[in-house]
């Protein structure tokens, strides 16, 4: 994954990848922070940015937003969508055909030709419910 980012994997690099890919939920690159404080060889916060801010770019990682801060998660490769909670930000990924034609039809009655798109759906889990 990060020699698809272009990115030489550096112990740092794989330590805030092997992190990310534990999680369930979407975490910030202050979270993977403090996961990592402490481990030797830790990597510090500017590293992390960068690495998942190149993750990000190259479609390694799937990027959220809530708020002013940005959050990170490994999902499978293909086309999918996402259930995101708002609470406690644990990311449930939808099969593509769930929400294509759904698009299919707003394009269709607004003439509109689609070129990409991206349906994240915010809410609460049923944890936090």
């Amino acid at each position: 994954m990060l020699r698809t980012a272009g990115l030489r994997p550096t112990p740092s690099r794989l330590a805030i990848l092997e992190a990310l890919a534990r999680e369930a939920r979407a975490v910030s690159a202050q979270q993977l922070f403090v996961d990592l404080r402490g481990t030797p060889g830790a990597p510090g916060l500017a590293t992390i940015y960068r690495t998942l801010s190149a993750l990000a770019d190259a479609g390694a990682v799937d990027t959220f937003r809530r708020g002013d801060e940005s959050f990170f998660r490994v999902c499978r490769d293909g086309h999918h969508h996402h259930l995101v909670c708002n609470n406690c930000g644990l990311v449930e990924e939808i099969e593509a055909d769930e929400v294509e034609a759904w698009v299919a039809r707003v394009s269709r009655r607004r003439s509109f030709t689609v070129t990409a798109h991206r349906a994240d759906i915010f809410g609460l889990c049923a944890s936090c419910r």
